[in-house]
């Protein structure tokens, strides 16, 4: 299990190549994470805590416990081979021992090869833990990691211009969070092509960001340089959109629509 974790968490770090990136369509259980692995071209899993938690019925913003969270994240590693990332919110704890002993048991109970870990406080973007404070949360996830003897890709993230904050302060989190050992920054907020770049320019890393309908285009991202790109739960949003539609368009009488015969299997 271990020597199999080190090689997925190895594979899934070198996949983060600025320049081309690595796309990673979140997945929220066994068989999305089942049927995006076995998609042509992807190469690594992402889940996000928001699909997990929503699909639950519980709201997200750590409404699992940390136990429930670590069960989510097993029955997503246990349905693919593909190395996965596992957003862990903030790490399921009040204090930076408590991250490094949960972020142990996700690696460990849950097979997790990466992780996001993240900087707001609450449920809401802001406010923000103090740099010192949330710097050394990152560092605990790598203690975490460090003593699981694995890897771990940590991608941090960075809050502050989603919660409305200044840019020196995100770009002097990205800078500390990196130093703590984090591998990747998932810098929330860069909206425009031009904050996309200066981004790139001030941050002393990799930079992970999330694709969506009015942000910069996925191959644009690739010309400047971005090393990952997510959609959180937009991918669960493509989904029910898809099934609200198709559920309008039976109960008018309209005809099956075509994917009512997609074929799946655990």
């Amino acid at each position: 299990m271990t020597s199999s974790l080190i090689q997925k968490a190895e594979l899934l770090n070198s996949l983060h190549v600025p320049g081309t990136p690595l796309i990673v369509t979140n997945v929220w259980d066994a068989i999305t994470a089942k049927v995006v692995s076995e998609t042509p071209g992807v190469k690594a899993l992402a889940s996000a805590s928001h699909s997990v938690s929503n699909v639950r019925g519980i709201e997200d913003g750590e409404g699992l416990s940390v136990d429930e969270a670590i069960i989510a994240a097993r029955i997503i590693t246990g349905a693919t081979d593909l190395p996965v990332s596992i957003d862990f919110e903030k790490g399921y704890s009040a204090d930076a021992a408590g991250v490094a002993r949960n972020v142990r048991r996700l690696i460990e109970e849950g097979g997790a090869a990466g992780i996001n870990i993240e900087d707001s406080v609450g449920a809401a973007k802001a406010p923000t833990f103090d740099i010192k404070t949330a710097a050394a949360r990152v560092a605990a996830a790598r203690e975490g990691a460090e003593a699981a003897g694995v890897p771990l890709v940590i991608n941090a993230r960075v809050d502050t211009l989603a919660g409305g904050g200044e840019w020196d302060d995100a770009v002097a989190r990205a800078n500390a969070y990196l130093d703590a050992g984090a591998d990747v920054i998932f810098f929330l907020g860069l909206s425009d092509e031009d904050k996309v770049k200066r981004a790139l320019d001030e941050v002393n890393g990799r930079i992970s960001v999330i694709g969506a309908p009015g942000l910069v285009p996925i191959k644009r991202l690739a010309e400047l340089g971005i090393s990952r790109v997510s959609f959180g739960p937009g991918t669960l949003g493509l989904a029910l959109a898809s099934l609200q539609r198709a559920a309008t368009q039976l109960t008018e009488f309209g005809d099956y629509p075509e994917d009512l015969g997609f074929k799946f299997e655990l």
